[in-house]
């Protein structure tokens, strides 16, 4: 996650603040993310992009797409395993997602 975010209650946000929360919240702009997040939350560790495109009714390289955006948003980290990528969320990514909203 990225450590530049700061509330939306703060004071002022610089120009890089602001943009490193629009793309925390870009990524989760899609309801198959947004879905992804939650059964990635749910799950007893890291996933397999396999065990995530039933849940979803959706095609593997559709589900590697959006998992790549989160990724990239740093709320997935992301493991090869032979073949396969596992994804897992980041243990802290919740917890910031949530200070964005908490206003003191």
């Amino acid at each position: 996650m990225s450590e530049c975010c700061r509330p939306l209650d703060a004071p002022e946000l610089t120009d890089a603040e602001a943009s490193s929360t629009a793309a925390l919240f870009k990524a989760l702009g899609d309801p198959a993310r947004v879905k992804l997040v939650n059964l990635l939350a749910r799950a007893d560790g890291a996933a397999c992009v396999c065990e995530l495109t039933g849940p979803l009714g959706l095609s593997q390289p559709t589900v590697s797409h959006h998992l790549k955006k989160l990724t990239a948003a740093g709320l997935l980290s992301r493991e090869q395993r032979g073949v396969w990528a596992y994804y897992a969320l980041v243990p802290q990514a919740l917890d910031t997602l949530a200070d964005l909203l908490r206003s003191d």
